[in-house]
């Protein structure tokens, strides 16, 4: 019984990691990197078609945005997760299938005018489509059984609608242990969804550390704070413009922006427009207007059986396609604006940045974490300029950032959690955190009387003899800061994440040939050994 851990080790997004009992081999989350990489992450060991399932902890693209790379690469086992989740990835994944399609052609028509050759999507609608397919849907609290060996529970995480912590009971050689993943935990008191239901008890702990170095202070009144902002800025005669992630921010943000309209809140503009421009946004939203009872907090099924929408009110418009987002930019009536990514690494967001960044009177407001070396944290960090589009941009806008409103527990939430569970684990494992933070948060378990530690990626742990196998790789990449030294976006690891698509896809291969007859499989070693032997002596 082994755990490899090959995502957010000391970087906060890309959740993915290997669980292997037996025969099986169980992927918790498979999530794309968000932002620069830190460390070099190390290869997925065996092929996509040997994984047998895949328990998802939430929607979000850094946990959940590679399966349908894992599907085109020769995955075809249950995908396990909540309803929800389920059905916020129907949209989601879908949406970023379209944008590794766009970015490809777009790559593929500049390299066409460079004589380079074309650019593949890492993975397409297509792929995506047969992803969704494989998805099993479970209910919160409920056991259930996956393997003869191997159960499964989730409880809410308090996250996002339909986030989970995952319990995994797992037998190996006549021996029991439970293994705790808790995925992303939420932040308490927050609009929407319920608090997270804390665990009792785990051999193993798997546990996130977003803000394992910091607190968030008593809870302060969102609706008070954003009120504020939008009284000074329409007062400027500016916009509010608000990166934010389109599932879960978006959605408390029109939930707080309903409450300020409703209370006449900001005077003087009572009929202030306020823009969602995220064709997911749209989506997504859609999914929470629907039929999810079960996952809302006790407030909002209040407002809901008065007939109340919870985010839904007057002067919201939607922007879907990209002539109506162009057009918010043309009217000049002061306005708020909340578009994706939430970090302004992509999206419709980084236009309406160039937009307003160099306007005095408009304001940049962050409702959410800012990865280290994605533009959102350099524009918190105080940076005078940035480039967009090729053109230098001052940055003139008020820089604010809602506090309190984060979507992740703070430190002591993180102990308290932990702490309910009735005895203590053998071990705690410590990830998706800033390289200092991760450190630092196992660091302080181990003064709380935790055995703990923050492994790095490709570091493996035996769960059965409690000890490291491999360390994994402790060696940071070498990187420029790209936004303020060469003023472009951040190196995309695309084409070699292709060429390890392709290598996983050739183990695939590899593995199905076991009934082959000698002489096939004699050819088939021949021709590998041919293009080994020919990249081998290039190198050289």
């Amino acid at each position: 019984m082994k755990i490899k851990f090959l995502g957010a080790a000391h970087e906060v997004t890309g959740s993915y990691t290997l669980l292997t009992v037996g025969n099986y081999n169980v992927l918790i989350d498979c999530g794309l990197e968000q932002g620069p990489d830190i460390f070099e992450n190390a290869p997925l060991p065996i092929a996509p078609g040997l994984i047998d399932f895949v328990l998802l902890t939430h929607a979000h693209i850094d946990h959940s945005g590679k399966i349908p790379l894992l599907v085109k690469n020769g995955f075809s086992g249950h995908i396990y997760t909540t309803s929800a989740t389920t059905q916020l990835c129907s949209v989601m994944l879908l949406d970023s299938a379209h944008i590794q399609e766009q970015e490809a052609e777009w790559r593929s028509r500049k390299a066409k005018r460079t004589g380079n050759n074309d650019y593949t999507p890492l993975y397409t609608t297509e792929d995506a489509v047969a992803a969704l397919k494989l998805f099993s849907s479970c209910d919160y609290v409920t056991q259930y059984k996956i393997t003869e060996n191997i159960s499964i529970r989730f409880i809410d995480a308090g996250h996002l609608l339909g986030s989970a912590s995952i319990e995994v009971t797992a037998t190996e050689d006549g021996v029991t242990k439970v293994i705790l993943f808790s995925g992303d935990l939420g932040n308490i008191n927050r609009p929407l969804i319920k608090n997270p239901q804390k665990p009792e008890k785990a051999d193993y702990v798997i546990i996130e550390s977003t803000y394992g170095d910091s607190l968030h202070g008593p809870r302060p009144d969102y609706a008070d704070q954003l009120s504020k902002v939008i009284q000074r800025t329409l007062d400027r005669g500016g916009n509010v413009v608000i990166p934010s992630f389109a599932v879960g921010r978006t959605q408390e943000l029109l939930y707080l922006l309903r409450l300020i309209k409703e209370n006449h809140m900001v005077k003087g503009h009572d009929s202030f427009p306020v823009y969602m421009d995220s064709p997911l946004a749209v989506e997504a939203t859609k999914i929470y207007d629907g039929q999810l009872n079960d996952y809302y907090d006790d407030e909002t099924l209040a407002l809901l059986a008065k007939g109340i929408n919870p985010i839904r009110f007057d002067d919201l418009r939607v922007a879907v396609t990209s002539d109506e987002s162009r057009l918010i930019n043309t009217d000049r009536t002061p306005k708020v604006i909340i578009s994706a990514s939430g970090m302004c690494e992509a999206g419709r967001i980084r236009h309406h940045l160039k937009h307003n960044l160099w306007r005095k009177d408009s304001t940049i407001l962050f409702v959410g974490y800012q990865s280290q070396g994605t533009l959102g944290r350099i524009l918190t960090d105080g940076v005078k300029g940035v480039t967009l589009f090729g053109e230098y941009v001052q940055v003139n806008a008020e820089i604010v950032k809602l506090e309190g409103i984060s979507g992740h527990a703070d430190r002591d939430m993180l102990i308290g959690w932990l702490n309910n569970i009735k005895v203590k684990p053998e071990y705690v494992f410590v990830n998706h955190g800033e390289d200092k933070v991760t450190e630092g948060f196992a660091n302080l378990l181990c003064k709380y009387g935790y055995s703990a530690e923050a492994p790095f990626n490709g570091a493996e742990f035996d769960l059965i003899k409690n000890e490291k196998v491999l360390a994994g790789n402790s060696v940071k990449i070498e990187k420029k800061d790209n936004y303020k030294n060469n003023n472009n976006k951040p190196h995309n690891n695309a084409t070699f994440d292709r060429l390890l698509s392709v290598g996983q896809r050739l183990l695939t291969i590899i593995d199905r040939k076991r009934s082959s007859s000698p002489k096939e499989i004699e050819s088939l070693t021949g021709q590998i050994t041919t293009l080994c032997n020919k990249y081998e002596n290039n190198n050289k």
